[in-house]
């Protein structure tokens, strides 16, 4: 059967060929080569032959292999789906692209560029690493270090690929702890590939383990006041219900985070153009930590 489709491939890319270059291409008689040629005649694929100089096996013209298999929008969600994957920049993707639209006969619309990363993302090859040790099932080592600057070897197997809040995540088993963790792959190094392979886990559904009691965040209510000049930051970074626009052009947001060094430093990363309003305990971290950086440029 994989020869009989790959002999249709080579059909559609060289549209005529000889059935001697086919037995050597497949490394089979070429009586071998004119029984298949006869099987797909029965199976209804418009093969032919033709005698003489210039002659072989060929494909009818308008025939595309998709008419007894796929429906037009069926092909079209394929290439538009593979398109979408190529923004991961697999070499693998880009090729499978390429054949199919050869197999559809239509041209693959460069209608969509998608770059997940953010500009200081710098960790391509532990991407592309974890990638191959999923789809081969096998065992990683590397260093990693939480939120809380704690480094720590893991030894784990892969499961997922995550992409959420604008960061890449892992998602796998960790034979340190015992149990199913999601790593930031910014944050992982030293990254090792080894040749032990692991067993089919089906935990893809359970949740990731919060960690430690120690490094439980509390939820946090703020209530902050942003200038205008940051009104491109306050529409992108909260949702619409939570912002007040006010006769000055400031805005007013209340949300819920959860309270860490991260919420801090969100805050301070608008400089002079907020200010905390509630409570009164996080407008204080900040005064304090504002304060601090001040001293530093005296």
């Amino acid at each position: 059967m994989n020869r009989l489709f790959e002999i249709i491939y080579i059909l559609l890319n060289k549209k005529t060929v000889t059935a001697g270059e086919l037995a050597a291409h497949f490394s089979v008689s070429t009586r071998t080569i004119y029984r298949d040629v006869d099987t797909l005649s029965l199976a209804g694929i418009p093969v032919y032959t033709e005698k003489g100089k210039g002659g072989g096996i060929s494909l009818l013209p308008e025939f595309v292999l998709n008419k007894s298999i796929l429906s037009e929008q069926e092909q079209q969600e394929i290439l538009s789906a593979l398109q979408g994957l190529s923004s991961v920049k697999t070499a693998e993707t880009d090729q499978v692209l390429r054949k199919l639209s050869t197999v559809f006969n239509k041209s693959a619309a460069d209608w969509l560029e998608v770059d997940f990363s953010d500009w200081s993302f710098s960790n391509g090859s532990a991407f592309q690493d974890f990638k191959t040790a999923i789809l081969e099932h096998k065992l990683v080592e590397f260093d990693y270090y939480s939120s809380y600057g704690e480094k720590t070897s893991r030894r784990v197997e892969p499961l997922q690929l995550w992409f959420k809040s604008k960061a890449w995540y892992v998602k796998g088993f960790c034979l340190t702890r015992q149990d199913v963790r999601t790593f930031k792959l910014t944050r992982v190094k030293n990254l090792r590939l080894t040749e032990e392979p692991f067993g089919q886990r089906d935990l893809l559904e359970s949740p990731p383990n919060p960690g430690p009691a120690k490094h439980q965040k509390q939820d946090v209510e703020l209530r902050i006041k942003i200038a205008p000049e940051m009104a491109y930051r306050v529409y992108d970074e909260f949702h619409e219900d939570l912002i007040e626009k006010q006769p000055d052009g400031s805005f007013i947001v209340e949300t819920i985070w959860q309270e860490d060094d991260w919420v801090y430093g969100s805050i301070l990363s608008y400089g002079e153009y907020i200010e905390v309003l509630e409570p009164e305990r996080i407008r204080e971290i900040i005064k304090e930590k504002a304060l601090k950086t001040a001293k530093k440029y005296e």
